[in-house]
């Protein structure tokens, strides 16, 4: 049994917590860190009504890795659960090497005036947790995560050649709001409003956001518009993923969502650079953060489902074969169990998995890893029993 520390306390951190508290075998002691130290309470006092678990609560502002240091130090985790902003990325790693912890997260680095994502600075830290004997796990969440794992598990059981790989991301549900976003609108509309971009024959190729469509027949959903994206794990798949040809991902958008989107990049409110507001230097983009629903507010009254997977193509035996491997997950039934929606559910269920697989010593390592580059059959053994059961159709 071992100690884990999760920082974050929105909706992701939300069901990372509960979640944690409800693993009694694998964790000894839970405890939740955020700068604010409201959430943190309200979330434990919850959480010991729900599971009757009582866990720690520490106010830490992530940014300061001398104070993190100093809370790693003195509650000596086995790992530490990143579940806060990306742009926290580094300096969260940074303590974690000074103080001889694990680390885990869900998204990769992002600087906070660059509308950009990748690997390369968290991939930079490879040398540095190998020397420590400390093992970094990148993207443990769903997309990426979940997904990172059914491609792994697709090259180790059902194609010898995978050649072609389409990763799907519908969210089925409504939450009856005019417009909000599931998870933090900053991080959220900066993605969306960025170019796409694929992998296709050993080169990366791009598009204009959201020009490039199509249809899709989602599990338990049914058909949707889905729009080509970027997104983080087609940057470590394209590198891990033999004998790959072409990776691309999609996301479906309703209508009134992708309305609301274009009216807000018109008028300038989803920019990420100051502007002078009556003597005042704003973000715009925080602005609008800060006028929009929380998503873990969305949870109560959310109906319908997620369904996310991965259909991919390639080569069994010398012939052709198409395989789509997927999870749906219900927002209702997730409300019920911890309280959050299922784009928070989904997220924060595979991050303590992931836990779970660091702590039993399922996957070991010494340096910085992707998801893909580990075993897939324990995770998605662990995964399905702790709530995201998965699903293999071949088509």
């Amino acid at each position: 049994m071992s100690k884990v520390l999760i920082i974050g306390a929105g909706g992701v951190g939300g069901v990372v917590a509960h979640k944690a508290a409800m693993e009694k075998v694998a964790f000894s002691e839970v405890m939740l860190a955020s700068r604010r130290i409201a959430p943190v309470q309200k979330l434990a006092a919850e959480i010991e009504q729900m599971h009757g678990r009582k866990i720690q609560t520490a106010q830490v502002d992530a940014d300061d890795v001398p104070a993190l240091t100093k809370l790693l130090k003195e509650y000596q985790p086995k790992v530490v659960i990143n579940v806060a902003l990306p742009y926290q990325d580094l300096h969260i790693m940074d303590a974690c090497l000074a103080a001889n912890v694990d680390y885990l997260d869900t998204a990769n680095y992002e600087p906070l005036d660059v509308a950009k994502f990748e690997y390369s600075w968290q991939w930079a830290y490879q040398e540095r947790f190998a020397k420590a004997g400390r093992m970094a796990l990148l993207g443990s969440g769903f997309d990426p995560g979940v997904t990172n794992v059914f491609c792994a598990y697709v090259q180790k059981h059902l194609l010898d050649e995978v050649h072609y790989v389409d990763i799907v991301d519908c969210n089925g549900g409504s939450h009856g709001k005019a417009f909000a976003t599931n998870f933090n609108p900053e991080i959220n509309i900066r993605e969306i409003t960025a170019r796409g971009r694929f992998w296709e024959n050993g080169e990366w190729k791009e598009t204009d956001p959201l020009s490039v469509s199509k249809m899709f027949d989602y599990p338990g959903v049914g058909e949707r518009k889905s729009f080509l994206l970027y997104h983080e794990e087609l940057e470590s798949l394209a590198k891990n993923l033999k004998g790959l040809k072409r990776i691309r991902f999609w996301m479906t958008f309703g209508e009134a969502y992708l309305k609301h989107l274009e009216v807000m990049n018109n008028i300038g409110i989803t920019r990420i650079d100051e502007v002078e507001f009556e003597g005042k230097k704003i973000v715009p983009i925080k602005f609008l953060r800060a006028l929009l629903p929380d998503p873990a507010s969305l949870a109560e009254n959310y109906t319908g489902k997620t369904s996310i997977g991965c259909l991919c193509e390639g080569i069994k035996d010398g012939k052709k074969k198409r395989f789509f491997i997927y999870n749906i997950c219900d927002h209702a039934e997730t409300y019920k169990e911890v309280r959050a929606q299922a784009v928070s559910y989904t997220t924060g269920v595979p991050a303590v998995t992931g836990a779970v697989m660091m702590v039993t010593g399922k996957w070991k390592g010494a340096g910085v890893f992707n998801m893909e580059q580990m075993d897939p059959d324990p995770f998605l053994e662990d995964v399905g029993k702790r709530g995201l059961p998965w699903h293999v159709e071949e088509r």
